[in-house]
């Protein structure tokens, strides 16, 4: 195995031959974020699947998150027949996963069974702003901050009663706490330390402010290797907390107190390495790129913001004194802001806290780098930093509901020169669907309030 910890070919092949590897995993990432393929033998995936790909329904990009097959879609329907995609190996992610014995994986791309991409689906998106960028000679880099809440119960016990009356893994804040944190470190360690062997880098855990919420962090890199590693990290870490008969969640708002944010960061670099956020000479360390590339953050924002927040569950994350924001504004180091500017030199980068644990980081980014993109092109101006408390400044706000969100996706310029009208078509459909069941669906909250007083 190369000393990076990720297989190469050869690798694979070998190890295959010993019998240390029986299973490869062949995965993309679905519309949900959701890591999506099949368990392929290995001797198959050597002797055919690395050469030739792997198929599966087309359907997997046009289910809503229950896997019903829903109406809308125009590149998967009962009209068109439900055909095949195929899932091309992308062998520059093949890794083992320690916590799965005998078992290796690798990202896919997806496209139609004559070669052609499928413009669609999420690593696709991502694939065509990163050859954007690739077009002026940059290169982005992205650092994805997940956090989740951990819970005593299993998966099963906790779906058996309907998510409620759970046991959280501490019972107040442990934002930093150590003490707290180590009830859950044989839980932390094991994910830690399964995806230092699955070819990642991390960095560390942090207790957060919710009840066993908690966050670990890992080191930024390419923009593709970033969101491929969130993937195989946020269903990894599901795994593993079901090893241990536990359960944890990555909804943005599982209650009313604080929500699991997914912070992205983002920096571009030239193709020669170049740090061409910073500017030496300038009072603020910001180049004239950067300035129009946080510009068309701002400008952009609330258009894009169905890629940041994707579900109904996403908005009720997005409170006043929260830590989630809700002004469209930036500043130097100011978490009350949707946009933080922070650090120097290479490591000068923007922050984007919108997003929250249920995003499709792939969708994110591609956002991000759409956006950027636009403020560079029109050569936006970057107003003056937001001192103070965006929450109270009077800025224009985020949108607060799927449903405002996708209308202004829909009627966004940007995103449709961005993304293409496949896709934006494509996702709004999925948030029309979600916002259908939502809108059907009676809840506890109308049982308690109606059932006797109303």
């Amino acid at each position: 195995m190369s000393a990076n910890r990720m297989l190469s070919e050869s690798d694979l092949e070998r190890m295959v031959a010993g019998g240390e590897i029986d299973t490869v995993i062949v995965a993309f990432c679905d519309m949900q974020g959701r890591l999506t393929g099949k368990r392929v033998s290995a001797r198959l995936f050597v002797e055919d699947v690395a050469e030739h790909g792997a198929e599966c329904c087309n359907y997997l990009l046009a289910v809503d998150v229950d896997m019903n097959t829903v109406a809308g879609y125009t590149m998967s329907s009962w009209e068109t027949g439900y055909g095949d995609m195929v899932m091309t190996p992308d062998f520059s992610t093949l890794r083992l996963l320690p916590w799965l014995p005998g078992t290796a994986m690798v990202m896919a791309d997806l496209s139609w069974t004559d070669g052609k991409p499928v413009t669609q689906a999420p690593r696709s998106i991502l694939n065509r702003q990163i050859d954007r960028l690739a077009e002026r000679g940059l290169v982005p880099y992205v650092g994805t901050e997940l956090e989740f809440m951990v819970f005593d119960d299993t998966y099963r016990e906790a779906w058996a009663k309907g998510y409620r009356d759970m046991s959280a893994a501490t019972d107040y804040n442990v934002d930093y706490a150590i003490h707290a944190g180590t009830r859950m470190e044989p839980l932390l360690r094991d994910i830690r330390l399964g995806m230092d062997g699955a070819g990642m880098y991390c960095e560390g855990v942090k207790g957060e402010c919710n009840l066993g919420q908690q966050e670990i962090a890992f080191r930024y890199d390419h923009a593709r290797v970033t969101c491929d590693n969130h993937t195989i990290y946020k269903n990894g870490a599901k795994e593993i907390a079901d090893q241990h008969g536990k359960s944890l969640t990555f909804m943005a708002k599982f209650d009313e107190r604080e929500g699991n944010s997914c912070h992205i960061h983002i920096s571009l670099r030239g193709d020669d390495g170049s740090a061409v956020f910073a500017d030496s000479d300038a009072s603020d360390g910001m180049s004239p790129l950067f300035r129009s590339f946080v510009a068309g953050q701002l400008a952009t924002m609330r258009e894009l913001t169905l890629c940041y927040a994707p579900n109904i569950n996403s908005y009720k994350r997005f409170a006043e004194g929260s830590f989630a924001p809700t002004a469209i504004a930036w500043g130097f180091d100011n978490r009350t802001c949707a946009l933080r500017v922070v650090g120097h030199g290479h490591g000068m980068r923007m922050e984007n806290r919108a997003p929250g644990g249920d995003v499709n980081q792939y969708l994110a980014v591609s956002a991000l780098i759409a956006g950027g993109l636009h403020g560079i092109e029109q050569e936006l101006e970057l107003p003056e930093p937001l001192e103070g408390n965006a929450y109270t400044s009077g800025a224009e706000r985020l949108p607060t509901t799927l449903a405002e969100a996708a209308t202004l996706f829909e009627e966004s310029e940007v995103a449709r020169a961005a993304f293409g009208d496949d896709v934006v078509e494509h996702y709004l459909n999925n948030a029309r669907v979600e916002l259908a069941a939502y809108n059907s669906a009676v809840t506890d909250w109308e049982r308690t309030r109606g059932f006797e007083r109303l």
